[in-house]
């Protein structure tokens, strides 16, 4: 089979205007928000070693098991491409030592998944997260809800909920799952294969299954967190009481599961109803990992952008068509000598931050207004030997086709304060 060298691989897309402005746009929004919160930009290698997967997420895990990129590399070391980016925050922090406590860092780029391609799920997806590195502390799993609910409005998010429970402590799962087990036992029959062996492996994945047969099961589940100790469901209890204190509303939600083994005490998603019957927006929770023997705690989230992207353009319809750059000016040359000349003015044009772009081969006036307008320039600035010589040129405005002659200098000054828009003073 030929490999098509003209498209992407499955799963994988090329991302272009105008889409791409609103990308840069949520970008933007973001890391001018993070820094009021304390955190920073970390940007982590695509590719690690596997065990900081492995170790980090859990051998149970789907995403270990079934989802991530692994090979070997020429000296037969394994390396896998991020499927997350909490893991290799978490290396970097580790090996920072007691400079890296308290630590606040941010994440923003792409991670791979070998999973089937779905709407909002790409196998080359771009994810935000944060990760805030302390002690277990209900106020500070508040805060980083808060900052993400905070996030999502300056994108112009309303219509998300946040679901919110508990994972308990690690000393809570042996009794968890010997609760939950002998609950499903009398219905092993009736689960899905995959779930069949989630029982066996990693049964709170069994809350998290999207099968009509599985979750008729689940409904009759007891709630895990009756199975924890009593620190644990306090905890949770007192995380609410706070998120109530700063009025963010939240359910709790007893069959909300996240996918990774690292998550202790506080687990939420957010969901928003553009994304269909797979509606999570974003996750996150508090975690401990250990990295050879050093335990590391901390709580963050991690937001898909394609499903963000997905969502603003739900509850805002008309946000891609207002986020346009500056039309440009166009720059069109009658000979040579003017063609030069422009090379220069262009450059003093976009050093003032005026956008502008000009016609670098030997076409007639006509075809020089046509590339104009394809690019949807609001001003062409017109200059042939005459106007060189008495140091003007012509602006012409193409959304009414009016223009006038004017010292080169005063053409400047006006595109100069308009950057390119279509009206001048």
């Amino acid at each position: 089979m030929d490999t098509p060298l003209f498209q992407p691989i499955p799963g994988m897309v090329d991302l272009t205007a105008p889409e791409v402005l609103l990308w840069q746009h949520l970008e933007e929004q973001a890391r001018q928000l993070l820094p009021l919160y304390g955190f920073s930009e970390i940007r982590t290698p695509a590719l690690e070693y596997t065990p900081v997967f492995t170790r980090s997420l859990g051998e149970t895990t789907d995403v270990v098991q079934k989802e991530m990129y692994t090979f070997a590399d020429r000296g037969g070391r394994s390396l896998t491409l991020r499927p997350e980016g909490t893991a290799g925050v978490i290396r970097y922090a580790a090996g920072q030592g007691a400079a890296a406590e308290g630590a606040r860092l941010y994440y923003l780029g792409p991670m791979f998944r070998c999973e089937r391609p779905q709407a909002g799920r790409k196998r080359q997806f771009h994810q935000l997260g944060v990760e805030s590195f302390g002690e277990p502390n209900p106020a500070a799993d508040v805060e980083v809800i808060a900052l993400q609910q905070h996030l999502f409005q300056s994108w112009g998010l309303h219509a998300f909920t946040i679901d919110i429970n508990t994972r308990g402590l690690p000393e809570d799962r042996p009794a968890v799952t010997a609760g939950l087990a002998a609950a499903a036992r009398p219905h092993l029959d009736a689960l899905c294969a995959d779930c069949r062996r989630r029982f066996d492996t990693n049964i709170f994945r069994l809350l998290d299954c999207k099968q009509a047969a599985c979750r008729q099961v689940v409904d009759t589940l007891p709630d895990p967190a009756s199975f924890m100790s009593a620190p644990s469901r306090v905890y949770l209890a007192e995380v609410v009481r706070l998120l109530q204190g700063l009025n963010l509303p939240v359910r709790v939600n007893p069959r909300l599961v996240r996918g990774l083994d690292y998550y202790i005490h506080t687990v939420w998603e957010i969901r928003h109803p553009a994304l269909g019957a797979q509606d999570a927006l974003s996750g996150g929770g508090r975690y401990r990992v250990t990295l050879d023997t050093k335990p590391f705690d901390g709580v963050g989230f991690a937001a898909g952008l394609e499903r963000a992207v997905m969502a603003v353009q739900h509850d805002q319809p008309d946000r891609l068509a207002a986020l346009q750059p500056p039309r440009p000016v166009w720059l069109v040359a009658l000979g040579p000598a003017a063609r030069e000349a422009n090379l220069r003015l262009a450059q003093e044009l976009r050093q003032g931050g005026c956008a502008c772009g000009l016609d670098l081969g030997d076409r007639s006036l006509k075809a020089q207004l046509r590339a104009a307008n394809r690019v949807g320039a609001a001003w062409a600035v017109l200059r042939g030997d005459r106007e060189l010589a008495a140091g003007t040129a012509t602006l012409k405005n193409l959304q009414d086709g009016t223009q006038v002659e004017l010292p080169l200098a005063d053409v400047v000054t006006k595109l100069n304060a308009v950057k390119g828009r279509g009206t001048t003073s």
